[in-house]
């Protein structure tokens, strides 16, 4: 079908906007070496595959070196790789297969701190006058201890962590193995922005910018100013400078490399995504924002799932503001799972036997259907669902294992703490990838670092290749889809039947081009008032295999159609 790509005169095209993003988690992906971690070249072995996907992107966890305390995220020479995923000559032979496949790589910026093992953080903590000492912030103890700061893996939720050998404080917005970079230092940007060079002088194609938001801080480290009204984060991710030191970015950098850079927007809501993404703003490309991913959630505790589930009214409010604030400028994100998340068809849809594959083919159809760049988790395509550890020996998390200590340390209850991970822990989405039925699913010959689903028997890429009904196959055929129809890249969308709270409806509208999208996200039959007559029109595709002739969609039924 080519009308839908008649007339694209008036369309601000980009490739970043076209693309479709496949995230890969290398910890998990492929362990070339039998030692229990993916790697680089286990990666490389596997780009045939990726590519069959139809993606465009792969978004790449970090591989810099790192002792791996937070999975990469504590990076300790940027510069390097990770000695257990392998060697920059691994790195440069995985960007090239890339490359020759038509492949982009998208790594992942993590600069708002650094490890406490980099060797500026080793030199800063010698001494008070030490060169580096200006690298990080750190608070002298004789001044008293500054105002609080709330962190994310902190046992005791505390920022500051005091250091002996100098008597001072220094400020950690995560773990205490995690220092803060001083942006404020003019060094540090420098240094920031050279090592950014560095990797797109080697061809690297953009960032994915880990909580980028949180870079610049008020340095005379005030009481939290009680607009925030106790909200440590909203707080974060508005320093003094920030919008300044993305402009500097772009100015030196950035601008200078046809890349995609894409904010992690935690902190950031509809009221100021446009300073970060606007084009004339000169900043970054696109948002990732976290709005959806706090649904469903029990209000003041932590990550524990309603048991009645999310409310779906809510959800398509959400991505519809979302989409309306960047219909006419900027860009956006959507997405359902990632690493930091469970796996999608266990939190959004529904993985009982009878509808795991339905509802994930389900979401699928809803990602590949939103104007916004769809961001895919490596794994969703095959339907992997959450593996639910029983114990908390099973875990690897740091921010599951650090929570399970502080609710024990306050006579919590942990029975209840351990369910709610089942549903929401880190860990379910960071199990390995499920590629056959043979041994730990085909990941590694030795004993991977996490433990697999069992599962992996049914649910891999060797058996789903052979299924046409699949959700590998129906992965395949979305992505082609949008491929084939801009509309749903850059035409209009339109919410229907608002109220509905079982099905998500809408239409994507460019040019003399419009298609329906009807969504149940319920396990019943399910009515929709859409006011459009579609007995004329023609379904591109559905999840079911057989035609639907009620008015009703069956459970977790998505269909797409093309109207006259």
């Amino acid at each position: 079908m080519s009308s839908s790509n008649s007339d694209t005169t008036n369309l601000d095209r980009k490739w970043w906007k076209e693309a479709v993003v496949y995230q890969i988690y290398p910890l998990s992906f492929n362990d070339s070496n039998g030692d229990g971690i993916g790697d680089l070249k286990g990666i490389t072995s596997k780009l045939d595959y990726v590519k069959s996907l139809g993606v465009d992107v792969i978004w790449l966890n970090p591989i810099y070196s790192s002792p791996n305390k937070d999975n990469g995220y504590d990076i300790s020479d940027y510069k390097n790789i990770m000695q257990a995923f392998g060697t920059m000559n691994d790195f440069d032979d995985l960007l090239k297969g890339m490359h020759e496949r038509g492949l982009k790589l998208v790594m992942d910026l993590v600069v708002n701190h650094s490890s406490d093992q980099h060797e500026w953080f080793q030199q800063s903590k010698r001494s008070r006058d030490n060169p580096y000492r200006n690298y990080y912030h750190w608070w002298p103890a004789e001044k008293g201890k500054p105002a609080h700061r709330w962190s994310f893996f902190d046992v005791n939720g505390d920022a500051w962590q005091y250091d002996e050998s100098t008597n001072s404080y220094y400020l950690h917005y995560f773990g205490d193995f995690q220092p803060d970079l001083n942006w404020e230092n003019p060094k540090v940007r420098e240094e920031i922005f050279n090592m950014i060079k560095f990797w797109f002088d080697k061809g690297v194609d953009g960032f994915r910018m880990d909580v980028i938001p949180f870079i610049s801080k008020d340095i005379t480290f005030p009481p939290l100013p009680e607009k925030y009204h106790g909200d440590y984060i909203s707080y974060y991710a508005h320093g003094p400078h920030l919008h300044e030191y993305l402009r500097e970015m772009n100015e030196k950098v950035l601008s200078k490399y046809d890349v995609m850079t894409v904010a992690e927007g935690v902190g950031i809501t509809t009221n100021d995504a446009h300073l970060l993404v606007d084009p004339d703003r000169n900043e970054l490309n696109m948002l990732y924002h976290f709005e959806g991913m706090g649904l469903g959630l029990l209000p003041n505790q932590f990550k524990v799932p309603d048991p009645n589930g999310f409310n779906l009214v809510e959800f398509k409010n959400i991505y519809t503001r979302w989409d309306e604030i960047f219909k006419d400028k900027g860009w956006g994100t959507v997405y359902l799972g990632n690493h930091d998340q469970p796996r999608m068809v266990t939190r959004w849809g529904d993985d009982a036997p009878e509808f795991r594959e339905l509802s994930s083919k389900m979401l699928t159809t809803f990602l590949m259907t939103m104007r916004a760049t769809p961001y895919y988790y490596n794994g969703d395509e095959l339907g992997m669902n959450n593996i639910k550890f029983d114990s908390i020996d099973d875990y690897r998390d740091v921010e599951t294992l650090n929570m399970y200590q502080q609710i024990k340390n306050n006579g919590g209850d942990l029975k209840s703490f351990l369910e709610a991970q089942k549903i929401m822990a880190r860990d379910n989405s960071r199990t390995p990838f499920q590629w056959d039925d043979s041994a730990n699913a085909g990941f590694t010959t030795g004993m991977p670092w996490l433990k697999v689903n069992p599962n992996y028997r049914t649910i891999n890429v060797a058996a789903e290749e052979n299924n046409s009904n699949s959700c590998l196959n129906y992965f395949r055929k979305m992505v082609k889809l949008r491929k084939d129809n801009l509309v749903l890249v850059y035409g209009k969308y339109t919410l229907l039947d608002k109220g509905n709270k079982h099905v998500y409806a809408y239409t994507r509208e460019l040019n003399n081009n419009k298609l329906l999208v009807l969504l149940n996200f319920s396990a019943q039959d399910a009515e929709v008032n859409t006011g459009i007559d579609i007995n004329n029109a023609k379904i591109l595709i559905s999840n079911y295999t057989s035609i639907n002739t009620s008015n009703l969609l069956r459970p977790y039924e998505a269909v797409v159609y093309e109207l006259e």
